[in-house]
C-alpha cells in the first residue's frame, strides 16, 4: 500500500504559505490541512504566560520577552532567537499531529511560520510516510507587498505593518535553515508556477541522460530543462579516462533564476568558463540525473534535448 503523504509547508507571514498549502491539498485530493496558529493555539491553552511568555506573543515580536537579549550580537540575531523559542512550544505538538495521522494513515499538509527546518524530527517518521518539506520564499519587494495585503486582509493592519522588518528576518532564517538542512526552497513568484514546483518534488519522475552539450550550450539547456519544463538538473556525473571512479557533482539545480545567474558568471568570467570547457572535454559526454514532475514530461524535455543535439547516443 501507498504510504500516506505528509507535507510540511513553511514561510514567513505574507509569503502566502496558506493559499499555496490550500491549492497543494486540492491538486492532490488531501482532506487534512491544518495551520501551525491553530495548533499553537491548543498549547497555549494548556502552558500558561508565566511558564512560556514568548509563546503568548506572536513569532515576530516574541524576542521581547527574552531574559538574555543582551547577549545576541545583532537584532536579527536577537528576533531569529525570540521565534525559536515560540516556535519550540508548538513543535512537539506538530510531532504528535503527523504520528496521529499516519497511525490513521491519513495525508495530512501542515503548513505555518513554525515549521522550522532542523526543529521538526522528520527521521522518525521517513520508514512510514512519504515526507515532503518545502519552505516558501520571495524577494523584499513582493513579500512586503503580499505582507501589507495579508495585514488588510485579516484586520491586523496596525498591529502587524509595524512587524514588516522582524518577518522579513523570520523569512531570511527559514530560508537559511532550508538550505542548511537541505530543505527545498521553493519561490512564490506565481502560483502556478509554484505549485509545479512542489509536484514536480513530490511526484518526481528521474532519469540519467548522456549530454554532450559544450558550455556554449549551458544557457539553452538550462532552458529546456527549467524555464519550459520546470525540471531539475540533479547530478552530473563524468567518466574520465585513465580514472576507475567517475568524478560526480550533486548540483540539485531546481531553481531557474539561480541557473541564470551561474550562466551570467561564466559569461562574465572568460577563465572559469575556459576551465569549465576542460573539464567537458575530458570525457565524451556527462551522465546527468534530470528530473520532473511525471514520466510525461520527462520524456518530453529528454525529446527537446535530443532535437538540438545535445544527447550522446552511445
Amino acid at each position: 500500500m501507498r504510504k500516506p503523504y505528509v507535507i510540511l509547508i513553511g514561510s514567513a507571514s505574507g509569503i502566502g504559505k496558506s493559499t499555496v498549502a490550500a491549492e497543494l491539498a486540492k491538486e492532490l485530493n488531501i482532506k487534512h490541512l491544518l495551520e501551525s496558529d491553530f495548533i499553537r493555539a491548543v498549547v497555549r491553552g494548556i502552558i500558561g504566560s508565566d511558564y512560556a511568555p514568548a509563546l503568548h506573543e506572536s513569532s515576530y515580536n516574541a524576542y521581547k520577552t527574552l531574559r538574555d537579549s543582551q547577549n545576541y550580537e545583532t537584532y536579527d540575531e536577537l528576533v531569529a532567537a525570540g521565534f525559536e523559542e515560540h516556535a519550540s512550544f508548538v513543535i512537539p505538538a506538530l510531532e504528535k499531529v503527523i504520528k496521529r495521522a499516519i497511525n490513521d494513515y491519513d495525508d495530512v499538509v501542515l503548513e505555518g511560520v513554525h515549521l522550522i527546518p532542523g526543529s521538526i524530527n522528520l527521521e522518525q517518521f521517513k520508514e512510514q510516510a512519504n515526507v515532503h518539506f518545502f519552505i516558501l520564499s520571495a524577494d523584499e519587494e513582493s513579500h512586503k507587498s503580499r505582507f501589507v495585503k495579508r495585514a488588510v486582509q485579516i484586520h491586523r493592519g496596525g498591529k502587524q505593518l509595524d512587524y514588516f522588518t522582524e518577518n522579513r528576518i523570520i523569512h531570511n532564517y527559514l530560508v537559511d535553515k532550508a538550505e542548511r538542512n537541505n530543505i527545498d526552497v521553493i519561490d512564490t513568484e506565481n502560483m502556478e508556477t509554484t505549485l509545479k514546483k512542489m509536484l514536480m518534488h513530490i511526484n518526481r519522475t528521474c532519469e540519467i541522460v548522456l549530454l554532450k552539450n559544450d558550455v556554449d550550450d549551458i544557457k539553452k539547456l538550462i532552458e529546456i530543462v527549467m524555464k519550459d519544463n520546470n525540471g531539475v538538473l540533479e547530478k552530473i556525473s563524468y567518466k574520465i579516462e585513465g580514472f576507475k571512479d567517475p568524478l560526480v557533482r550533486n548540483i540539485n539545480l531546481s531553481d531557474y533564476k539561480e541557473a541564470q545567474k551561474f550562466v551570467e558568471t561564466l559569461d562574465n568570467n572568460p577563465d572559469k568558463k575556459n576551465e569549465l570547457q576542460k573539464m567537458y572535454n575530458l570525457s565524451k559526454y556527462r551522465s546527468t540525473t534530470i528530473c520532473a514532475g511525471n514520466r510525461e514530461t520527462l520524456d518530453k524535455i529528454i525529446s527537446e534535448l535530443r532535437e538540438n543535439n545535445f544527447v550522446y547516443n552511445e
